[in-house]
C-alpha cells in the first residue's frame, strides 16, 4: 500500500503521524510511504533521516493526498484540506467529529474512508490510540494550570505545592479515565490538594487505593460540584464519551461562584468541551477570562511537546496501521473488531452512532459497509 503523511497545518501542530522508525517498519514489509517535505521537522525528526528510513520526500500536501491510498495524521483535515482528499481514499487519524458539524458534512461530501483514532476500541472499552495523547494531555493539564495560576498570566497567584505555613493549591479533576488520572498525579506530585469526581465507584475505589494520600475522591454530580468550584483553584475537566459530545458540567452561571483568577482547563474541549464557558483556543492565544475565571481550552494539547507526543503516537498507532496496510481496511476491519469500531464515516455514510446522535444523521451500522467482504 502507499501511505502519505502530509505536514500538520493547524495552528502551532507540530507533531507528525509517523516518525522514521515507523516508516523504516512498513518500508520493511513492501509498502511505499510519501511524506511530505519538513513534516517531521517540528518533532525533531528531519527529511535526511526520513529518506534513509525509506520514504519518498514530496514537495507538496497536494502531491501526498493524490498519489498515496491511505493518508496517516495526527489532527483532523481542515477546510483548505477537503479538497484534497479522493472518494474512497482511508483517512487514519484524530477526527473528534461530533464536535464538528461542517467536518462532519465535508467528509460525507468527499466519499472518504474516515477512521478515527479516538473510537478505536478493545474488548475492555479501553480506547488505546487515545491513551497515549490522554496522558500527555492529562500531565501537560498541571504544568499549564500551574503557569496560568501565576498572577502575571491573570491567575489567582497561587503555588500548587504552597511552601511550608502556607497550605497548597487546591485542585478539582472531574473525570476519573486516563486524563484525569494523569492529571491527578501530577498536582499530587506537585504537591497540590486534588479532589477527583467521576460518576463510577468503582473507578473511585481505584483510585482511592493508588493514589497518595493527598487526592480524594467524591462521587460526582452537580451538587458536589458546585460545592468544590467555590474553594477550587485550578479546575480540569478530563470527561470522555467516546465518539460524542462531552457533557456539560460546568455551566456558566457556576463562573460567578468561583473565586477570580480561578483556572479551568477543558481537556475534552476538542469532544465540544465539558465547560459551558470553553471555546477552543490555540497554543498561540491559550486564554480568556469570563468572569474574572481564566479559561484554557486548546485543542490540541499535546503539540505542545511533539517529540514526546509523536514517539508515544506512533508507538500506538503503527500496529493498527501496520494491519490496514497489510489487508486494505475492508479486510483488516472485519478481521479486527477494534478497528471496525474506527470507522467513522464511509463513502458518504456514518457508520458511528455517536456522530450521527450528534448531528442528527442517519445511521448505518459498520457491518453493513463490511458485510461485502470476502474473507
Amino acid at each position: 500500500m502507499i501511505i502519505g503523511v502530509p505536514k500538520e497545518i493547524k495552528n502551532n501542530e507540530n507533531r507528525v503521524a509517523l516518525t522514521p522508525a515507523g516508516v523504516a517498519e512498513l518500508r520493511k514489509v513492501g509498502h511505499k510511504v510519501n511524506l511530505q517535505t519538513t513534516a517531521g521537522l517540528g518533532s525533531g525528526f528531519s527529511d535526511a533521516e526520513y529518506a534513509a528510513a525509506g520514504a519518498n520526500i514530496l514537495a507538496s500536501a497536494e502531491r501526498v493526498f493524490g498519489e498515496s491510498e491511505m493518508i496517516m495524521k495526527v489532527k483532523e483535515p481542515i477546510e483548505q484540506e477537503y479538497n484534497l482528499i479522493q472518494p474512497g481514499q482511508l483517512l487514519f487519524t484524530y477526527f473528534h467529529f461530533a464536535s464538528s458539524e461542517q467536518l462532519t458534512y465535508a467528509m460525507i461530501e468527499r466519499k472518504a474512508v474516515c477512521l478515527a483514532y479516538e473510537t478505536v476500541e478493545k474488548t475492555d472499552r479501553s480506547l488505546p490510540l487515545l491513551v497515549p495523547m490522554s496522558e500527555v494531555a492529562g500531565r501537560m493539564s498541571i504544568q499549564e494550570g500551574a503557569k496560568y495560576l501565576e498572577k502575571p498570566m491573570k491567575g489567582r497567584g497561587v503555588l500548587l505545592g504552597g511552601v511550608p505555613g502556607v497550605k497548597p493549591a487546591n485542585v478539582l479533576v472531574l473525570g476519573g479515565g486516563i486524563v484525569g488520572t494523569q492529571a491527578a498525579k501530577m498536582a499530587a506530585g506537585l504537591g497540590a490538594h486534588v479532589t477527583i469526581m467521576d460518576l463510577s465507584l468503582t473507578r473511585l475505589r481505584y483510585l482511592s487505593d493508588v493514589m497518595p494520600a493527598n487526592v480524594d475522591t467524591m462521587v460526582s454530580n452537580e451538587y458536589n460540584i458546585r460545592e468544590e468550584i467555590k474553594h477550587s483553584d485550578l479546575i480540569i475537566g478530563a470527561v470522555l464519551i467516546p465518539g460524542a459530545k462531552a457533557p456539560k458540567l460546568i455551566t456558566r452561571d457556576m463562573l460567578k461562584t468561583m473565586r477570580p483568577g480561578t483556572v479551568v482547563i477543558d481537556v475534552a474541549v476538542d469532544q465540544g468541551g465539558c465547560i459551558e464557558t470553553c471555546k477552543p483556543t490555540t497554543h498561540e492565544n491559550p486564554t480568556f477570562i469570563i468572569d474574572n475565571v481564566v479559561h484554557y481550552c486548546v485543542a490540541n494539547m499535546p503539540g505542545a511537546v511533539p517529540y514526546t507526543s509523536t514517539l508515544a503516537l506512533t508507538n500506538a498507532t503503527l500496529p493498527y496501521a501496520m494491519q490496514l496496510a497489510n489487508k486494505g481496511w475492508q479486510k483488516a476491519c472485519a478481521d479486527n473488531h477494534e478497528l471496525a469500531l474506527g470507522l467513522n464515516v464511509v463513502d458518504g455514510k456514518v457508520v458511528y452512532k455517536g456522530v450521527a446522535d450528534a448531528w442528527g444523521l442517519a445511521y448505518e451500522p459498520v457491518e453493513s459497509v463490511l458485510s461485502q467482504v470476502v474473507a
